[in-house]
C-alpha cells in the first residue's frame, strides 16, 4: 500500500468516528469543517457522508 492510500483509509476511520475531526485535520478551519460541524450537529449521518466525501474529492 501506498502512503497515500493509508493516510486516507486512516482519515476515513476518524471521519467515521468524529465527522469534524476528520475534516479538520485535512482543511484546519476552511469551509468544508464549519459544514461538516453543521451537518454533524443536524445529524450524524449526514456529517459522516459530508466528510468522507471532502476527504476525498
Amino acid at each position: 500500500m501506498a502512503d497515500g492510500s493509508t493516510a486516507t483509509c486512516v482519515d476515513i476511520l476518524i471521519a467515521i468516528i468524529l465527522p469534524p475531526l476528520g475534516v479538520f485535520l485535512k482543511y484546519a478551519c476552511k469551509l468544508e469543517f464549519w459544514i461538516c460541524l453543521l451537518l454533524t450537529i443536524l445529524g450524524y449521518i449526514p456529517g459522516i457522508i459530508y466528510a468522507v466525501y471532502a476527504i476525498t474529492k
